[in-house]
């Protein structure tokens, strides 16, 4: 192994935190890793690395090393990047995680043009509403709505999603409409659990957001059995517009309490910090964020398009 893949190796295994899932994308043992790493640290005359009962941890040499390394296989990446992107099409595997909903709703349909446009391009999808680790899970791109609080991360806002109270026509003939937010807590509703919890649901009252707790009738994990469930007229429900725009327009759901809506939060697609976006990203995002502003429920203004950090 030269010196540069040498680095390399060292950088990764500094991210993954673990010789096997290093030695796994490096496609060599784990062994050769513990050599390899046994070698740098030789030659430096320095332990980079330390093994605690959470994984591997960066020395303070480690550290240094890291960091200066880091910046010079960035910028070798970068080059290789620019060089090559103009004498190539996008191709290889694109790993992106998303929610299983709004993927399906609003990511899915657009794929077949995708693959049309870019046919050396394959796409490895991870659905789950958890949030993934871009870095140790090696995924390049996460579609994420809502605050993106990790500074590791850069985003780039793609769309809006706005939250809504909705009903049947048979639910509300029933129990009649709510006229306050407050109402929701005596009103049988239908509701989102994340990891056991029920999720509070957020209103915007003389410009002060509170929450109320809602009458949970039905409880769902799925925000699309939320959907089905106020479909049915189980209960009122509180949730993106994007999840219920079709059904509002054909009137099979009404929108209650518009007046304490609370702000949109952004829809985005976030990437690794300190690492270029391969060109499979960056057309994947690019594409993606033009459909979007054909959409008005998601689509975000000009003002709000550029990249920047979580």
């Amino acid at each position: 192994m030269d010196k540069l893949d040498a680095m390399r190796l060292f950088v990764r295994l500094a991210d993954l935190g673990s010789f096997s899932r290093t030695a796994s994308a490096f496609g060599i043992s784990q062994s050769a890793v513990s050599k390899q790493l046994a070698r740098t640290e030789s030659t430096l005359g320095a332990q980079l690395l330390r093994r605690t009962t959470r994984g591997l941890s960066l020395t303070e040499a480690g550290q240094e090393y890291y960091d200066a390394i880091k910046q010079l296989l960035d910028g070798i990446d970068d080059a290789e990047h620019r060089i090559g992107d103009g004498q190539r099409a996008p191709s290889g595997l694109l790993r992106i995680a998303l929610s299983a909903s709004f993927g399906r709703m609003y990511v899915l349909p657009h794929l077949a043009e995708f693959f049309g446009l870019y046919p050396e391009v394959q796409i490895d999808v991870e659905s789950s509403d958890r949030r993934a680790n871009l870095i140790t899970e090696g995924i390049d791109l996460a579609i994420r709505i809502g605050a993106l609080p990790d500074s590791s991360m850069v985003a780039r806002r793609i769309g809006r999603s706005e939250c809504v109270t909705v009903g049947s026509p048979s639910y509300f003939a029933l129990h009649g409409m709510p006229v306050h937010p407050g109402d929701a807590s005596r009103m049988p509703s239908t509701v989102l659990v994340r990891e056991g919890v029920v999720k509070t649901w957020r209103f915007l009252e003389d410009g002060q957001a509170f929450t109320v707790d809602p009458l949970a009738r039905a409880r769902y994990n799925d925000a699309e059995l939320v959907l089905a469930s106020a479909l049915q007229g189980v209960g009122m429900a509180h949730a993106p517009r994007w999840l219920f725009a079709d059904d509002l327009a054909a009137g099979r759901l009404i929108q209650v309490l518009a007046d304490y809506a609370p702000p949109a939060v952004p829809i985005s697609v976030v990437s690794p910090a300190g690492r270029r976006q391969p060109r499979k990203a960056q057309v994947f995002t690019e594409f993606l964020a033009s459909k979007f502003t054909a959409i008005p429920h998601v689509a975000v203004t000009s003002a709000a398009s550029a990249w920047e950090a979580e």
